[in-house]
C-alpha cells in the first residue's frame, strides 16, 4: 500500500475539492466517511475510485475482499493530516472513500411500484432520513426533484446511513419523471401531500403503482407538481404542534402504503 504524508499531495488537494458540489459533479465523484458507509459501498459493490485509511489501522475482512476484486482500486495508507484535509468533519473516523456516482438505472419499473418523489425538499437531514426511510419499507426508488438538497451533499449522505447504495435514485425534474413513468404505467396514482381537495392519508388506497410526492418543507409541493396529483392526504394533528416534519410525515406515509399492501 502506497503511504501518503503530505497535505500538498496533488490527489489529496483534488479529493479535498470535492467539498464542493460544483466539483463533485464535474468529477462524477463524492467523498464517503467512516468505516460503516465505506463497508456499505463495498457490500454493495459500488465503484470506488480510492479508499484512505489511517496509518495503523487493522483493515478488515470485507475490505481485502473488496480490494482483490476491484484491483484498479487504489487502498491508501495516509496520515492524520492528510485525513482531515479531505474530509469535511472536524474530527474524522480514520477511513474515507472516493466514490463514483452511479450511472445507469432500472430501465422499467415493477408492476406495482411504489416511489417516493421528493419535491424542492431542501434539508439533506430530511432527504437522507427520507432515502433511508423508502429502503425500510421497501419501496422501488427515490425521485429527488430539481430544488431539493444534493443526494451527494455529506449530510445527505449520512443521513441515509447507506441506504443510497441499496435503491435506485433518480434525480430530474419531478414533472418529467412523472409524465414519463406514467407513459410505462398507465395506471400510476399520484399522491401528493397538500391541504387542497385532500383526504386524511389513512382513507386512501394505495394498491397499484404509486408515486407518493413531499414537497417543500415550507411551501408544499409546488403548483406544477400539484396539477399532477390524483389525490392529495393530510396527517391530523391531534396535539398542539402545528405540523410534522417533512422527513417524519413522509416516513408515516411510506409506512401506511406498506401497512395496507402487507395485509
Amino acid at each position: 500500500m502506497e503511504r501518503i504524508t503530505s497535505v500538498q499531495n496533488p490527489r489529496i488537494k483534488q479529493w479535498a475539492k470535492l467539498h464542493v458540489r460544483k466539483e463533485r459533479e464535474s468529477t462524477g465523484c463524492f467523498l464517503l466517511e467512516g468505516m460503516h458507509l465505506v463497508e456499505e459501498a463495498c457490500r454493495s459493490d459500488v465503484p470506488l475510485e480510492a479508499i484512505l485509511v489511517e496509518e495503523d489501522t487493522v483493515l478488515p475482512e470485507w475490505l481485502k475482499a473488496y480490494q482483490q476484486t476491484h484491483q484498479n482500486m487504489e487502498l491508501l495508507w495516509v496520515t492524520r493530516p492528510v485525513l482531515e484535509k479531505v474530509s469535511e468533519t472536524k474530527t474524522p473516523q480514520g477511513m474515507l472513500a472516493i466514490a463514483k456516482m452511479r450511472t445507469t438505472l432500472p430501465d422499467a419499473l415493477p408492476d406495482d411500484c411504489l416511489l417516493l418523489v421528493l419535491d424542492k425538499l431542501q434539508d439533506p437531514g430530511n432527504v437522507g432520513t427520507l432515502i433511508r426511510t423508502a429502503d425500510a419499507a421497501g419501496f422501488d426508488g427515490v425521485v429527488i426533484g430539481e430544488g431539493s438538497a444534493d443526494l451527494y451533499n455529506s449530510k445527505t449522505i449520512r443521513s441515509t446511513m447507506g441506504s443510497l447504495f441499496h435503491l435506485p435514485i433518480w434525480r430530474e425534474n419531478v414533472v418529467d419523471f412523472i409524465h414519463r413513468v406514467k407513459d410505462e404505467h398507465p395506471g400510476l396514482r399520484v399522491i401528493g401531500t397538500s391541504l387542497k381537495e385532500s383526504k386524511a392519508y389513512t382513507d386512501v388506497m394505495y394498491a397499484g403503482s404509486v408515486a407518493l410526492v413531499i414537497g417543500n418543507e415550507g411551501s408544499g409541493i409546488s403548483d406544477d407538481v400539484l396539477a399532477l396529483t390524483d389525490q392529495n392526504v393530510i396527517i391530523p394533528i391531534h396535539g398542539r404542534a402545528e405540523s410534522l416534519n417533512a422527513a417524519i410525515a413522509g416516513s408515516v406515509l411510506m409506512y401506511e402504503a406498506i401497512r395496507q399492501r402487507i395485509k
